[in-house]
């Protein structure tokens, strides 16, 4: 079994729970990732999986979000 890493996204544009479940799947489209959780309030998603980061930011900007890795 693999070691699963969590990846803090900090998401710019999310204003709705639509806007949250827009994320939420599009990240769990992405090949390596195994559970997403979105906090509309704190406007970040955290991953669990082994994806590649530049995959996850490219999936949520494709759904009109900016993304970049927390920290």
């Amino acid at each position: 079994m693999t070691n699963t890493m969590i990846t803090e996204l900090k998401v710019e544009g999310m204003t709705c729970g639509h806007c949250v479940k827009a994320v939420e799947q599009a990240l769990r489209n992405v090949t390596g990732v195994h559970e997403v959780q979105v906090d509309l309030t704190e406007g970040k998603a955290t991953v669990h999986g082994d994806a590649d980061a530049g995959a996850m930011i490219t999936a949520v900007a494709e759904e009109g979000y900016a993304a970049r890795v927390a920290g």
